[in-house]
């Protein structure tokens, strides 16, 4: 039996006035992040990956069952008027996601 890996990813993009710099520590320092993505709502406080300047990436866990988890990617970019093109990509990908019919498990019918 094969595994079946389900992912569902969603990308938002926002342009923002400031600078690379500060959208960078609001995303990549604990303090500044705390006030927007709290540790209560990540896997673990320290980033998965980290490109300095460009790019973080968090492992995030929901608070109610069934406590799935997902990554959810920042990246930034200047513009070229002196703001960020900020871009944030949501990926959730548990096994627990697999559809009922998807030939995973077997279905038993009574006679």
């Amino acid at each position: 039996m094969s595994k079946v890996e389900t992912a569902v990813e969603r990308v938002e993009e926002f342009q923002l006035d400031a600078p690379p710099e500060k959208v960078w520590r609001a995303i990549s320092i604990a303090e500044y992040r705390e006030a927007w993505l709290p540790d209560a709502v990540l896997a673990d406080a320290e980033p998965l990956a980290c490109e300095p300047g460009k790019a973080v990436h968090y492992r995030m866990r929901d608070d109610t069952p069934p406590y799935l988890e997902s990554e959810v990617s920042f990246m930034i970019a200047p513009d070229n008027a002196g703001g960020t093109l900020l871009t944030i990509v949501h990926r959730l990908s548990d096994p627990r996601l697999q559809a009922a019919n998807d030939g995973f498990s077997p279905l038993m019918l009574a006679a």
